[in-house]
């Protein structure tokens, strides 16, 4: 590659960071405008934001006195590390303290894998202490500059990251397989237990973390180095940006225990049934990879075998200590996340057989009986029945994966199994609830139960699916589903009767429960809420729904809104997602709005609760109802009391507007005559945050 187009060069390089910078967002900043000088980066504003969103997910500092934050953008146009050092040291999260040695790592989005191996060269590169001494010991850019790219040696050490110009890419391998003893470049690996060798203990590894460029190939790097100290074999498989090569099977066979070092789901993780399991998050590979392997030993000597299955949609986002609080809400989107396509298909398809069919058209008989090609109603019936039937698996699939979040695939099993009960008793959505929760805390009892190597192999298939299918069976049955049961009458009963300042408040709480996280856990809460009540619906039930949908549509309509009447308030990246925001609100897809809270969450999550809250009250008040689980503006004709609830929804709408464009007004650092929010600077509005 050209000097020019070189991943670094002594233009991305500051030597003096603390003139610009005393904190992480400000330093991100000061680094981020060198990108932008030399044309890497488009959007300044734009790519702070994702950086910051990248940091939100976890910390970016590593013991030892480095920052790494890095992203992929669509606001970067080539793959750039920018590079910054701080003599009083800038906090970046790190369990030792601030870092003096600032890495920014800019990838366009979809960046090729040669150069994502590069950067992940890099990560494994500081791990190395050599390495990170010649760079504080650099006393000009150009040579800092010439030290990351390999133009210049590193003192007692000869590997280069990034490769000078006509030589080819240093590659960091996908796996890596680290021995304690010595063998011949393109020898075969001697096996330490054939032929009476000394035996050596086994280890496969897996790294991954949510960006794949940074901390996998650290991780897998801090693992390798600690395995070679402890004379044990360690085979790494980093499942990066840059793809992955999966671990030979009979690598994985052999291998004594596991080590998972991710925060991200770890692909195909059914290939380690049976295996001693090390399970925590990507900075403890990092950061105390001794103790990981140590940790591996033991479980193997005490024969402590857990029993991974396939990727599940909850496996360790975060840190493997987690507060029970973190976990259950976890367990509770998984369920959610899996019943909202069968909300959508089931939902729609009965809203049309309304449509087409009037709303007699629950009494039809069944189409596998009387069915007339040429009769409209016919075809509505076969809609809405086959609806039906879709939407008869909210409550099993709620409680199924529920359980799979808790305790992978043998919580399917019980899981089902236990909601498929709560229909039965009609306990409805709570019922699922329980009975999801009640499944994987039995899988995850059975799991824990120390079992001969004999059995293992049908723990999963077997022992484990008939055990916790009958113990889940007799308590929904016999113990707490009928309790369930009434609970879910009462609030049945309840909602039926609810009106005037009741339904009103009701409509508010719904309203805020929607707008406080845009899509997340306590907006999810109550979109199953309200969607639970249509499995039997009645006249509250219907409220209820409308309530939920027409808070929902605000917070993006209302953003779209307040680009197009304020738009000097908003960064030019803003009033681009503000253009989409008007289809996504009038979608019902509330996550719309996550792009502006993201950037600035202390003014517009207030201001979308404070509309949602009046559309809920207002939907409520007007006795609107709602047959439809989804569809936003485009199921209006399903809706009863149609004008007023478009009235209610605009009234939020117009609120949350108001509200945001006031609090934006008001921020600390007015802005210029001729001046728009992307041109603001730093301490206009907070740093972004993640919602």
């Amino acid at each position: 590659m050209s000097e020019n187009h070189a991943m670094i060069t002594a233009e991305l390089v500051d030597l003096d960071l603390d003139r610009a910078a005393d904190t992480k967002e400000a330093a991100a900043r000061a680094l981020a405008e060198r990108m932008v000088a030399l044309g890497r980066v488009t959007d300044l504003d734009g790519f702070l934001a994702d950086v910051a969103a990248r940091e939100a997910q976890m910390p970016t500092g590593l013991d030892g006195g480095i920052g790494i934050p890095h992203c992929r953008s669509a606001h970067v146009t080539e793959p750039t590390l920018a590079f910054g050092r701080s003599a009083r040291g800038i906090d970046f999260g790190a369990p030792d303290g601030p870092a003096d040695l600032v890495f920014l790592i800019a990838a366009p989005t979809g960046a090729d894998d040669a150069h994502l191996t590069i950067l992940s060269s890099l990560a494994r590169q500081l791990m190395d202490a050599e390495f990170t001494s010649a760079l504080r010991a650099a006393t000009d850019a150009e040579r800092a500059a010439a030290l990351i790219r390999g133009d210049e040696a590193v003192p007692a050490q000869e590997t280069a990251v990034v490769p000078a110009e006509g030589t080819a890419a240093v590659s960091a391998e996908d796996t890596a397989v680290v021995s304690t003893e010595d063998t011949a470049p393109g020898a075969e690996r001697p096996d330490p237990r054939a032929e009476g060798g000394t035996e050596r203990f086994r280890i496969v590894a897996v790294t991954s973390c949510p960006t794949g460029i940074a901390h996998t190939y650290m991780a897998a790097e801090a693992l390798e180095n600690a395995a070679r100290e402890a004379g044990v074999d360690l085979t790494v498989e980093t499942q990066g940006s840059a793809g992955f090569t999966r671990l030979d099977a009979e690598t994985v066979r052999r291998a004594d225990a596991v080590i998972f070092a991710h925060d991200v789901a770890v692909r195909d993780k059914r290939r380690f049934a049976g295996k001693p399991t090390v399970d925590v998050g990507v900075k403890a590979g990092i950061n105390r990879p001794a103790e990981l392997i140590a940790e591996a030993r033991e479980k193997a000597a005490r024969g402590d075998v857990t029993t991974p299955a396939g990727p599940s949609p909850v496996d360790n986002t975060g840190e493997s200590d987690d507060s029970y609080a973190t976990k259950l809400r976890t367990w509770l989107m998984s369920g959610v996340s899996y019943m909202v396509p069968f909300v959508a298909a089931g939902g729609l398809l009965i809203a049309l057989g309304f449509a087409i069919g009037g709303w007699k058209i629950d009494k039809a008989p069944s189409v596998a009986e009387h069915f007339v090609w040429t009769d409209h109603t016919s075809w509505a019936a076969l809609l809405f029945q086959t609806g039906g039937l879709a939407f008869a698996f909210l409550v099993p699939v709620l409680a199924g994966y529920i359980a799979y979040g808790m305790a992978d695939r043998p919580g399917l099993v019980p899981g089902f199994v236990g909601g498929s009960v709560a229909v039965t008793i009609e306990a409805g959505f709570l019922g699922g609830l329980a009975a999801g929760l009640l499944a994987g805390a039995v899988v995850m009892g059975i799991q824990r139960i120390r079992i001969p190597a004999v059995l293992r192999g049908i723990m999963p298939v077997v022992v484990i699916p008939l055990i916790s299918a009958a113990v889940v069976g007799f308590l929904m049955f016999l113990v707490v589903g009928k309790p369930i049961a009434s609970l879910q009458g009462a609030l049945t009963d309840w909602l039926e009767g609810l009106s005037g300042a009741n339904a009103v408040v009701l409509g508010v709480i719904l309203g805020l429960m929607m707008c406080f996280d845009l899509g997340g856990p306590l907006n999810k809460v109550a979109y199953a809420f309200a969607v639970g009540g249509l499995t039997h619906p009645t006249d509250g039930s219907l409220k209820v729904m409308a309530a939920v949908m027409a808070a929902g549509m605000v917070p993006p309509l209302a953003m779209a809104l307040a680009t197009t009447v304020r738009g000097r308030l908003f960064t030019r990246t803003e009033r681009e997602n503000g253009k989409a925001a008007w289809f996504l609100g009038a979608s019902f897809i509330t996550e719309g709005a996550i792009p502006f809270a993201a950037a600035d969450p202390l003014r517009v999550i207030p201001a979308s609760m404070a509309g949602g809250a009046v559309t809920g009250a207002l939907s409520m008040a007007f006795d609107c109802t709602l047959r439809a689980p989804h569809g936003g503006a485009f199921v209006v004709p399903l809706i009863g009391q149609p004008l007023l609830y478009l009235l209610a929804i605009a009234a939020g709408v117009c609120v949350s507007t108001a509200v945001v464009v006031l609090l934006k007004s008001a921020r600390k650092t007015p802005l210029a005559p001729g001046q728009d929010a992307a041109d603001a600077t730093a301490d206009a509005s907070p740093v972004p945050a993640a919602v």
